[in-house]
């Protein structure tokens, strides 16, 4: 699972959850990979990310360190950071572990980097 993708899961459609956002990734084992870099997609993407939820994904699986807490102003033209940022949502993958809800602690698994977010017929 590529954290770009974590920064759309939420638990929201389980019973008395009112966010579930973001989830809480616990990375039992990760690798990273090579993709080409690309300045254009990886612009026009974060403004669609909640800033917020992938400086926690990054803190949880280790990279922090490569995301300033708040977006700064004139990000576009920071090729370093957008290469940061390359790295962090599409380079690192989360293979296998686990996410959990923020409100139910209710954990759904990564297996083979596919995130499975199944809901019990309870838990609708």
């Amino acid at each position: 699972m590529k954290l770009i993708t974590h920064n759309m899961l939420t638990s929201k459609g389980m019973k008395n959850v009112k966010e579930g956002f973001p989830l809480k990734i616990q990375a039992e084992e990760m690798r990273n990979v090579d993709i080409d870099y690309d300045r254009d997609f990886i612009t026009r993407m974060i403004p669609k990310l909640d800033w917020k939820a992938l400086v926690f994904a990054a803190q949880c699986v280790g990279h922090k360190e490569d995301l300033p807490d708040t977006l700064p102003d004139g990000y576009e033209n920071d090729n370093e950071l957008l290469k940061r940022l390359h790295h962090v949502l599409l380079e690192v993958e989360v293979i296998s572990g686990c996410l959990e809800c923020p409100e139910t602690q209710r954990k759904f698994p990564i297996s083979n980097g596919i995130p499975n977010m199944l809901l019990n017929e309870d838990e609708v």
